[in-house]
């Protein structure tokens, strides 16, 4: 079957919970696991962080877990009734801490957990409530409340999150309750963290401080999420410091003029691919799957352009979260992806760029590309010590498969996320034997057969030299 390159992220949660549902997703293409602390239940992840690793200690899977956390966000109070706007409607919008001033014998009342709402807008000023299904405009303020105008209709439900377009917030960073939440994700032994609603490179300092005070392994990767205006503002130094790009498009679009969307995740994308950082696509990629078996043709078409885009991973929330077709959709998301990669035209687009650093190292990845199209290989195979030559390879992306032997789990757990990359683990020995295991976990796995070629990248250990090794390699 042809393998694809594009790695898929799948959401945790009750339609997906046990052992078995688990289970259907690996064989289905899913690659990684994601937790949404938004609702956080420890015993309940901790149940589901257990199957997951029985299943991989048990080699059925071969999963990796991204702790998407909560942070710092705005949402509407817990209600008994859900409140019905209708177009042009009045309504008033207030804190916890004002809401007995307010008279609702007139208006309607919303009320939210951000103590400087009031403070923060100004007459005119946009609110997007429920991620931009409500929008409201600020028609008069006073010190306790803004009286707004829904711009449309809308029915408003407990816990619905609040955007305020182009409004510097003053929000806390790391909480207490997200540090809970990274302990106990940490203690569980999580490989990634997506970091919610990133605004600076300060956002991602503090973090990594914070793993470092709780003595977190080294190999945890931090992800930023993009979806605010303070985070497109700050978008290199964000990349800069981040070990990979989540461009999360739910609340991004909420942000930003939703025309611009798709121009933005283009630019993303393409910074991204210049500075060599892993990237994710995420929301509403298969959200009619929710509910439907098959997807739209504008889901289809979505998932195409961003394997177009070459990105590393997309990602499914709702669709495998909850309700009716979970396993169909990671089966359409992959089945999309596999005939997407099969008709693109891999034209190194991305070796032109700056080799400033390991310039050996780098030519030499190059030339096996090139060694391994020119003679017709199946795929690449590559040793690596850290992660810098398995990473420059899904960088430049090939057009052959690669599979990248590392010899600990810490190292293999880092380069599951990126673009291209089947990884594996094996114990160090000799140049000659790492290379006869590799090839014996390829034919036990029949990821290679009698004939196939293969171009193998790596270093070799000759007394007080390194020396840089490329092989073209016949399966006998």
């Amino acid at each position: 079957m042809f393998m694809k390159k594009t790695k898929i992220i799948t959401t945790l949660w009750p339609a997906t919970d046990t052992k078995e549902k688990i289970e259907s997703l690996y064989n289905a293409w899913a690659n990684i696991v994601r937790l949404n602390y938004s609702h956080t239940n420890y015993e309940y992840f901790g149940n589901i962080i257990d199957i997951v690793q029985d299943l991989n200690n048990s080699w059925k899977t071969n999963f990796w877990i991204l702790t998407d956390t909560k942070w710092p966000e705005i949402r509407t109070k817990t209600i008994s009734e859900k409140i019905n706007l209708e177009q042009w409607e009045i309504f008033v919008l207030t804190t916890l801490s004002h809401e007995d001033n307010i008279d609702t014998k007139w208006r309607k009342l919303i009320v939210c957990d951000y103590e400087y709402i009031i403070t923060d807008l100004d007459i005119w000023h946009i609110v997007d409530i429920d991620t931009g299904l409500l929008k409201a405009k600020v028609i008069e303020k006073n010190e306790w409340e803004l009286i707004c105008e829904a711009l449309n209709k809308h029915t408003v439900w407990s816990k619905r999150h609040l955007n305020l377009p182009g409004v510097k917030l003053h929000l806390p960073w790391i909480t207490e309750s997200d540090k809970k939440d990274i302990e106990f994700a940490v203690w569980k032994w999580t490989d990634f963290i997506a970091l919610s609603f990133v605004r600076n490179k300060e956002n991602i300092l503090e973090l990594r401080e914070y793993l470092k005070e709780i003595k977190a392994p080294e190999n945890i990767q931090i992800i930023s999420k993009i979806e605010n205006q303070e985070s497109l503002d700050n978008i290199d130094e964000i990349i800069d410091e981040s070990d990979g790009i989540m461009i999360a498009r739910w609340d991004l679009w909420a942000e930003v003029p939703f025309e611009t969307l798709p121009v933005l995740q283009r630019q993303i994308a393409n910074k991204c691919k210049q500075t060599w950082t892993y990237f994710i696509v995420a929301t509403q990629m298969l959200e009619s799957m929710i509910e439907n078996p098959i997807p739209t043709r504008a889901e289809v078409t979505d998932i195409f352009n961003a394997a177009m885009q070459k990105t590393d991973c997309t990602m499914l929330s709702g669709e495998t979260a909850a309700w009716n077709y979970p396993l169909e959709a990671v089966q359409t998301m992959s089945r999309v992806l596999r005939f997407t990669e099969s008709q693109i035209d891999y034209k190194h687009d991305y070796f032109s760029k700056d080799l400033w650093e390991h310039e050996d190292k780098k030519q030499l990845i190059k030339n096996a590309i090139y060694t391994a199209e020119w003679v017709w290989a199946k795929n690449i195979l590559v040793f690596t010590n850290k992660w810098f030559m398995a990473k420059t390879i899904s960088a430049l992306r090939p057009k052959l498969h690669t599979f990248a032997f590392t010899y600990t789990d810490q190292l293999r757990k880092k380069l599951t996320i990126l673009f291209g990359l089947k990884t594996f683990q094996i114990e160090k020995k000799s140049n000659e034997e790492n290379l006869d295991n590799a090839l014996k976990q390829l034919k036990d796995k029949k990821l290679v057969v009698k004939w196939d070629k293969i171009v193998t990248v790596y270093w070799i250990e000759k007394k007080d030299q390194i020396v840089p090794s490329i092989q073209v390699i016949e399966i006998k």
